[in-house]
């Protein structure tokens, strides 16, 4: 696995093999299973204590279904999650209960994620009835006005709805309502993607100020890198449901060893003007293969500008190959695509597809 968080190496959450079919059926009456959806096929990563893990892909990648497995929403086809020793798919009983406390999910949608019939002070205070011992009866109040002075809403505000707020307020709201617990690990499932730019960044910058206060590790998705370069200490990147590159953001970003890691870095915006037309983009044809069907061997093969054989008959592993982080790739190598410069002129776009000498 990737190297210890520059924060923290003691691991308090370990996933390893985490696989997610969803049964694909034919018929009304009498149904039958005609494939399965591939969401997530062996996905394995660290989070330290104290760290912020980012991880980024492409939209339908499994991002979201890895978040939803960690937090009990779908049930996994195989694989393994361990929080203090215990595998977290395995709990039961008063176990889980426990579990549930240290394990929060800030939700993507800010609208749909906060009930309309509620009062502030209900959602907040929610945990506090599902976990009883956490806060007494005649504290919650008091405990919900605390919460919402951390995450920078007026406390007063405790009785209106949530179509009082903004959207900004709103994510807020879902932030104060996952500390309410006292978590050890928060999942942010993309915090920040339905938010103007402005509200992203103070929403960020809050994210980044409780973690300091609570000692709070985040897995952070997201598939906006910039979003993600500003909050993580590591970065894993996904693709059509298997991680293919892992390691610390200057080794992601400075230094990416696989083609997909590659084109995506490749495909941001450069904000300085002067750099425009000095490095080379990536553009990759086609569209990403059905997570139904996925290519055989490396899911990436079908765009890669570097298949060949092997890449169709072997499944590269996620391992050190160069650069001294892990990527899953035959022929891993560095590209400097970001930081590119030439002595004059612009550099011309790479334009990508299917390798020639593809297996079938």
């Amino acid at each position: 696995m990737a190297a210890p968080s520059k924060k923290s190496s003691d691991v308090v959450l370990e996933v390893r093999d985490l696989v997610k079919h969803f049964p694909l059926t034919q018929g009304v009456v009498i149904r039958r299973a005609i494939g399965a959806v591939q969401a997530v096929d062996g996905v394995s990563f660290d989070l330290h204590k104290g760290e912020t893990l980012g991880l980024v892909g492409e939209s339908g990648c499994g991002k979201s279904t890895v978040a939803k497995l960690l937090m009990g929403l779908e049930k996994p086809t195989s694989g393994h999650a361990y929080y203090g020793g215990d595998d977290i798919f395995t709990l039961q009983g008063q176990a889980q209960r426990r579990l549930r406390r240290q394990i929060q999910l800030v939700m993507q949608d800010p609208y749909s994620s906060l009930n309309p019939r509620m009062t502030v002070a209900d959602i907040v205070g929610e945990p506090f009835e599902i976990h009883p011992d956490v806060a007494p009866k005649g504290d919650r109040r008091a405990k919900v006005r605390d919460l919402l002075d951390v995450v920078g809403l007026n406390p007063e505000h405790i009785n209106r709805y949530p179509h009082q707020f903004s959207g900004g307020q709103r994510q807020r709201i879902g932030i104060a309502r996952a500390l309410a617990l006292r978590p050890e690990i928060i999942i942010c499932d993309e915090p920040v993607s339905a938010l103007d730019v402005s509200i992203q960044a103070q929403v960020m910058n809050l994210l980044e100020k409780l973690q300091d206060e609570f000692s709070l590790s985040y897995l952070f998705i997201a598939h906006d890198l910039s979003v993600v370069r500003h909050l993580s200490d590591r970065v894993a990147v996904m693709y059509l449901g298997r991680i293919v590159e892992i390691g610390t953001d200057l080794e992601i970003y400075d230094h990416p060893t696989h083609p997909y890691t590659q084109a995506l870095l490749s495909a941001v915006p450069v904000p300085d003007p002067t750099m425009r037309g000095q490095r080379q983009v990536i553009r990759l044809q086609g569209d990403v293969p059905s997570p139904a069907n996925p290519p055989s061997g490396c899911r990436f093969r079908t765009r890669c500008w570097k298949a060949k054989e092997i890449c169709a008959d072997q499944t590269p592993a996620l391992e050190v190959r160069v650069a001294g982080h892990p990527s899953a790739c035959h022929f891993a190598e560095e590209r400097d695509i970001v930081h590119a410069t030439v002595e004059a002129g612009e550099v011309a776009p790479i334009v990508v597809g299917p390798n020639e000498d593809e297996a079938d």
